[in-house]
């Protein structure tokens, strides 16, 4: 159940509400996990628009993006690193309706330490989580 944080200066993007939404889509499907609520609800993104003027590299340009990616740990094998950097960043380009922005947007991958995932006021651990999406595949196929 990763969060995802991107950062752009304000108007990068027409319809960040979507843009939210297929970056959670996305990483929910390169992840593979189960589609249940307890991970469509707890797969979210947050656009922070900055203003203008607040990023900047040596030269002073200032149109990049910046993408993290928290995981719990263990989440992401090497292929799913590549998979979920090269589609996020098609994503944002995409999004912003700027193709150019592929080559200006920085994607970081974080992982949670074990006991370091928070979810529903516990700390848990990747057996935890494991055992709770479990138990909720196993309350919705009873339903």
């Amino acid at each position: 159940m990763p969060m995802i944080d991107v950062y752009a200066t304000e108007g990068t993007f027409p319809d960040p509400q979507s843009l939210t939404q297929k970056l959670s889509e996305t990483l929910m499907r390169i992840e593979g996990v189960p589609d249940i609520p307890m991970f469509r609800k707890n797969t979210a993104a947050f656009v922070h628009a900055l203003p203008p003027g607040s990023l900047g590299n040596v030269d002073g340009e200032g149109d990049y993006v910046r993408v993290q990616v928290l995981t719990n740990a263990g989440a992401l094998d090497r292929d799913k690193q590549l998979a979920v950097v090269a589609q996020l960043t098609a994503v944002i380009a995409e999004a912003a309706q700027n193709e150019a922005l592929a080559q200006r947007t920085w994607v970081m991958l974080t992982e949670a330490v074990e006991g370091g995932w928070g979810l529903w006021g516990h700390a848990h651990t990747n057996d935890e989580l494991v055992q709770a999406a479990r138990a909720e595949i196993a309350r919705l196929r009873g339903a």
